[in-house]
């Protein structure tokens, strides 16, 4: 499995944990989507950003 795959799995996990504390205080519902769709946004962004391999410059 790749870096990214696992670092998005993780970031899954805690979003629905985030998601169900907010639940069970009584957030609304629609809030609660609105913010884990911008939270599995940034996870994807943040996960790209630290998994990408890095393009190696020619040696001179």
């Amino acid at each position: 499995m790749s870096s990214f795959a696992l670092y998005l799995i993780g970031f899954i996990i805690l979003i629905a944990g985030l998601a169900y504390g907010a639940f069970m205080l009584g957030v609304a519902l629609i809030w609660i989507g609105v913010c884990s769709v911008i939270l599995i946004g940034l996870g994807i962004i943040t996960g790209v950003a630290k998994t990408r391999t890095k393009d190696e410059s020619p040696a001179d």
